[in-house]
């Protein structure tokens, strides 16, 4: 089956308007390009390392609607026409294009599966719980993976970098905090890795279903690797739930300036001589984490290690 999608060419300042417009005609689920940046306001809530280059604001917003039903598209392209002849006596409304255009109905949510295929972190096997162990690796430590909509598939470099800083510090029964535990495959990988406990915090509440999925894939049962939805750097209750000084290992593969604020909470939840490993950061934000990570007198940095263009740095505490 295929979607129409229509797509009306506009300015950033019309854009409010527009969208109530589409609304009021029975439009839903509008998506709108534009160059306008974002506002620290806006980018509070969002873990952003790098923004896309994308040029200077010129002031033209693209606003596109999909429809399955083109029967009455003359009396919704009307309802447009006129819907926009009002909105121009308030503000410039620019170009008022409509481009059309067919996509086909895909299973967005599972369509990603076809890329994610097994891969080797050294002598670990990381797949998908849908494929077959490949020929020639069954000697490996599995670990099995589904992510769902939590984010989490192991491919990615610095996933990669905190699995090898794990193999090191997080044997013999250690005590884990994982902090945006996702799809729980860092713990995972410290369970199977000889850990002994684990306690993932993460703000999507997919992750709790993920984590339960993925450690019955892994045969792991659930009293190894207890989860919960929250911040731990904001939320006292998770803060309370993960406990103090109790952890030997904490690993954190977010962001950079997500580990900035989170250099402040971790130390109280880990035990003296406890590390701090962290990735999820660009090359480019290597010193601003080093910077944050030597201030917090309870912290000093044992080792940095590399992968790509991507960064792990691993702490102690004093």
């Amino acid at each position: 089956m295929k979607w129409h999608k229509f797509t009306l060419t506009t300015t950033t300042a019309a854009v409010d308007l527009v969208s109530c417009m589409f609304d009021e005609i029975g439009i839903e689920g509008i998506e709108i390009e534009d160059k306008v940046p974002l506002t620290e306001a806006e980018t509070k809530g969002m873990f952003i390392d790098i923004l896309p280059d994308m040029g200077p604001d010129d002031g033209v917003a693209r606003v596109s609607f999909y429809l399955e039903d083109v029967s009455d598209l003359d009396r919704i392209m009307k309802e447009i026409e006129d819907g926009l002849d009002e909105i121009s006596r308030f503000v410039d409304v620019g170009a008022r294009t409509m481009e059309a255009s067919e996509t086909e109905d895909k299973d967005w949510i599972n369509n990603w599966k076809q890329y994610f295929k097994p891969f080797v972190v050294d002598d670990i096997l990381i797949k998908p719980t849908w494929e077959p162990v490949p020929e020639g690796h069954e000697d490996k430590l599995l670990i099995q993976i589904d992510p769902g909509t939590a984010f989490g598939t192991g491919q990615h470099e610095t996933t990669q970098l905190c699995i090898r800083q794990l193999r090191k510090y997080a044997a013999d029964g250690a005590k884990v905090l994982d902090v945006g535990t996702g799809s729980g495959i860092l713990g995972i990988a410290a369970l199977k890795l000889g850990a002994g406990q684990v306690f993932g915090t993460d703000l999507d509440e997919n992750a709790i279903a993920a984590v339960k999925e993925n450690l019955e894939a892994n045969g792991i049962g659930a009293e190894k690797f207890r989860v919960v939805q929250g911040n731990i750097i904001e939320d006292k209750e998770v803060q309370d739930m993960a406990g103090y000084g109790c952890y030997d290992v904490a690993v954190a593969n977010i962001l950079a300036p997500v580990i900035i604020f989170l250099q402040e909470e971790i130390p109280v939840h880990l035990k003296k001589g406890g590390i701090f490993i962290t990735s999820g950061i660009i090359n480019t934000k290597e010193e601003d984490v080093k910077r944050a990570l030597a201030s917090n007198r309870e912290l000093e940095i044992i080792e940095t290690t590399y992968q790509g263009e991507w960064v792990s740095i691993t702490a102690r505490k004093l």
